[in-house]
């Protein structure tokens, strides 16, 4: 404790380069374990000299107050301890260097010439993956002067960055956030066209951390029923999407073929399902959330859903994508007067029967 509040002196950033440096490096090998981060939290200034570090005229200190501030953001407690100071921060959003590091880190994120966007990705993903979070890292987003739309424009332009940043990280910002009705709320504006932006990146082989963060965000968005209709018609025609990622080579006759979207019918022999089980979870419990309302299990039949499903089934070897599809499934070969609800959501089941059926589902998992 002692030799980092001496340490501290060197971090101001009118410090002497190499001084800053050594001690910067310190901080950065105390960040690598949960008891060094821990210790650092008790000592805010330190925190606090680390986001004013990350705009530092050297690059390599900037870089390492990034690393730094990434395993601190990483850590339970630290994420909110790194909120706190960018709420508690006085400075005006334009101000450089900021101790805001929400409002730094989306700065960054949007400079094009800037060799920390993606440090800054990472550390955002992290501040927003505890659900406690998000209202109020949203509020801080707010205020930041930074508009959303400058933000997804950034993530889906190709090169954006022209330092080779990819900000592939900002995929699980959305995902995180979009738990929130409020993000929800703008990801679904009928008049913005956001979420139609982000439907191509359920196929992006590129990365898997873009494709499941997007995929994790068309999930949370498909949670409010009042939007269904609109995602499955003609304006988002979301199903498409959600459903090559999970579509194999295999070829069907002409009559399952012709009730199948357009974009599922004859597809090459070299198609592929995505490869990362995550991700194929996400798609099908996505899948199950369009299920909820009669309407939704009535676009789905119609358009031969079951048989991509029963062909994924025969090919999946992971039990909880099994499960997952097998949920979906379940639902759609029962019928209507059989499920007896237009929304199941409406479905009260007492705390004893979840605990019931959860034991269940983990007993199928583990049942080898």
């Amino acid at each position: 404790m002692e030799a980092l509040e001496e340490i501290s002196q060197f971090l101001d950033i009118g410090t002497r380069l190499d001084l800053k440096s050594i001690a910067l490096q310190h901080v950065l090998s105390v960040t690598g374990s949960n008891d060094g981060i821990e210790l650092l939290l008790s000592l805010p200034e330190i925190v606090r000299q680390l986001v004013l570090l990350v705009q530092d005229n050297s690059t390599s200190v900037c870089k390492d107050a990034a690393l730094s501030l990434i395993n601190i953001s990483a850590y339970d407690g630290g994420a909110n301890a790194l909120l706190v100071i960018s709420e508690t921060s006085k400075m005006r959003p334009d101000e450089k260097p900021n101790d805001n590091l929400v409002h730094t880190c989306l700065r960054c994120i949007l400079d094009k010439q800037n060799d920390l966007a993606d440090p800054c990705c990472m550390i955002l993903s992290n501040l927003t993956r505890a659900h406690s979070l998000t209202e109020r890292i949203l509020a801080v987003v707010n205020n930041s002067g930074y508009a959303w739309s400058a933000i997804i424009a950034a993530f889906t332009a190709q090169k954006y960055n022209e330092k080779g940043a990819t900000l592939h990280y900002l995929g699980p910002v959305f995902s995180n956030l979009s738990q929130s009705i409020t993000m929800r709320r703008y990801l679904l504006d009928k008049e913005h066209c956001v979420i139609q932006r982000l439907l191509p990146f359920t196929e992006y082989v590129e990365s898997t951390v873009r494709r499941g963060g997007i995929v994790g965000t068309l999930k949370n968005c498909c949670f409010d029923t009042e939007y269904h209709t609109w995602l499955l018609g003609p304006k988002v025609d979301i199903l498409p999407r959600l459903l090559l990622p999970l579509a194999g080579p295999e070829e069907f006759d002409d009559d399952d073929n012709d009730k199948l979207p357009i974009e599922l019918q004859y597809l090459p022999e070299n198609k592929t399902r995505d490869s990362d089980p995550d991700i194929r979870t996400m798609l099908l419990e996505a899948l199950a959330q369009l299920c909820a309302t009669k309407e939704g299990r009535e676009i789905l039949r119609d358009k031969n859903v079951y048989v991509i499903l029963r062909e994924f089934h025969k090919w999946e070897k992971d039990r909880a994508v099994l499960l997952a599809c097998e949920n979906v499934v379940d639902i759609l070969l029962k019928k209507e007067e059989e499920i007896g609800l237009d929304n199941l959501r409406e479905v009260n089941i007492p705390e004893e029967y979840k605990e019931k059926f959860k034991k269940m589902d983990e007993e199928y998992l583990n049942d080898s």
